[in-house]
């Protein structure tokens, strides 16, 4: 993305010098700018912000509804690896083709032993 030359504040800057314009003399013009084509350019430049902030809340809506649908099928993969688990034992390789880790290929934890105590 660009950076931005523009204040953040353009739209509102924009319609307060339209309006300081239409109550001085709205028939002043500065070469070939004139109070409409300036207003042309403030409601362009509105419509485009309203349908950016449509398409964001569009998105927000599609993360959501996707976030819901894969918390959904992460609890059914759970629920069908615990299955194969149930079903054929954790040390199974049925278990293991579902993605679960077999008993037998875990590591073990080992601890190590307490230093002995120093008098």
């Amino acid at each position: 993305m660009s950076k931005r030359i523009y204040p953040s504040n353009v739209y509102e800057q924009a319609k307060s010098v339209l309006d300081a314009w239409c109550q001085t003399d709205d028939q002043l013009t500065f070469g070939t700018l004139t109070a409409g084509t300036m207003t042309m350019d403030v409601n362009r430049a509105r419509s485009i912000d309203e349908s950016l902030t449509n398409l964001e809340n569009k998105l927000v809506d599609l993360r959501n509804q996707r976030d819901e649908a894969n918390q959904i099928l992460w609890d059914r993969v759970k629920r069908v690896r615990a299955g194969f688990k149930a079903n054929f034992g954790d040390d199974s390789s049925q278990f293991e083709m579902v993605g679960g880790t077999r008993v037998s290929d875990r590591k073990t934890v080992r601890k190590s032993p307490l230093p002995a105590e120093q008098p």
